[in-house]
């Protein structure tokens, strides 16, 4: 069995493959560094954002406007971040394509090691995020996939070397 890739089995409608290699391109994506700040953080940084354009503001009444940045800077940033970038992408749409039985209740993620399999309520599905690349290097050694909780719970230990999920 290819390792790279993680089956969704079990009681659903539709038995899926999924792939991480390819959602480096997917829009779901998340910036692992930023996803997991709290609150206050973002606020600093609405509070810094607010100021700079201000200042910003202020600048160009009194200098003129620059010119905005071109497509091909846009393109090169965004093309840098996804080399660079640490990502995730949350389980919920690729289990409701699969599309549970009315019956399933448990979500088991299956692990390298089989007796260290872990199982959640499936109404607990959305809280969770596969982390799929870190540094802009898929997770090879201890993946395709970690389980991360989207409350950052387990961000220092997050479920690795996942090689399945099944609905139960």
């Amino acid at each position: 069995m290819d390792t790279s890739i993680v089956p969704l089995t079990g009681k659903v409608k539709y038995q899926i493959t999924l792939d991480p290699g390819v959602w480096i391109f997917d829009d779901r994506k998340v910036d692992l560094n930023t996803y997991f700040q709290d609150e206050e953080k973002a606020k600093n940084e609405l509070d810094e954002y607010t100021k700079n354009m201000s200042k910003n503001w202020t600048r160009e009444i009194q200098e003129g406007a620059t010119s905005p940045p071109t497509l091909k800077t846009e393109k090169k940033y965004e093309k840098e971040k996804i080399m660079t970038g640490t990502f995730g992408i949350p389980l919920d749409p690729f289990l409701k394509n699969a599309q549970p039985d009315e019956d399933a209740d448990t979500l088991i993620i299956l692990t390298e090691d089989p007796g260290n399999e872990v199982s959640f309520p499936l109404s607990k599905s959305s809280e969770i995020i596969f982390g799929f690349s870190k540094d802009g290097q898929p997770l090879k050694e201890d993946g395709p996939v970690h389980v991360l909780f989207k409350d950052g719970s387990n961000l220092d230990n997050p479920i690795k070397s996942v090689r399945g999920i099944k609905v139960k």
